[in-house]
């Protein structure tokens, strides 16, 4: 019975390992079927994201010229506001010097028309009409 039995588990030992050489088989088939799929569907893919890539570099290059276009314009506004800020300056400095100097000038030709005047009252000697306003302050003193 050894030998039958010997022969019968190689039998089953020959068995198995057809059945594993199969499956194996199979399974190589279904990879190589697998990998033909995701290398097909790949090249699917590169065909619809290449022209997606394609218009994605075109916007960023469109964005950065934008970009560059905005800092111009940036760059010019800040220049016309400084400008505008110094004509304005200049301007009231010169404003200032027309209005202010011959406003000075005026003043002091009516201080000195009041100095005048009032050398020309102390010559008349209208001087008890200063002490008669004095005298009129003097109830409105409170101490």
């Amino acid at each position: 019975m050894t030998g039958e039995n010997t022969a019968l588990f190689l039998g089953v030992i020959a068995a198995a390992t057809v059945v594993m050489a199969l499956v194996q088989v199979g399974a190589i088939v279904v990879m190589a079927r697998l990998a033909r799929r995701v290398e097909d569907l790949s090249g699917q893919i590169q065909q619809e994201i290449g022209p997606l890539a394609e218009r994605l570099r075109h916007v960023a290059d469109n964005m950065q010229q934008a970009s560059s276009m905005a800092a111009l314009q940036v760059e010019r506004v800040d220049r016309l506001l400084s400008s505008a800020s110094r004509r304005a300056e200049e301007t009231m400095a010169v404003v200032q010097g027309v209005i202010v100097g011959p406003m000075r000038e005026g003043l002091a030709v009516v201080a000195a028309l009041r100095g005048v005047m009032a050398a020309v009252r102390s010559l008349r000697g209208d001087s008890s009409r200063g002490v008669a306003r004095f005298d009129d302050e003097d109830p409105l003193f409170i101490g």
